[in-house]
């Protein structure tokens, strides 16, 4: 299983926690160094909890599934 196709598989799984409030992610890439720069929609982009979500949730899942990744970074 390629990199890519980890991270998604983390994506997909903290997919229905995040739809569940009327949010979702979305991956805009997945740099040369580790870093998987995610885009937060819908309420989660403007929730005061994002960062959390984003670490706790989202990085959790990533690190787990991908450990060859060394962080999730939010773009908007």
């Amino acid at each position: 299983m390629t990199v890519l196709e980890k991270v998604e598989m983390a994506l997909q799984m903290c997919r229905p926690y995040l739809n569940a409030d009327g949010g979702d992610v979305e991956l805009v890439r997945i740099t040369d160094d580790g870093v998987v720069e995610v885009r937060l929609q819908g309420v989660c982009s403007g929730c005061p909890m994002s960062r959390m979500t984003l670490r706790a949730g989202i990085e959790r899942a990533v690190l787990q599934c991908a450990p060859e990744i060394k962080r999730v970074e939010e773009v908007r």
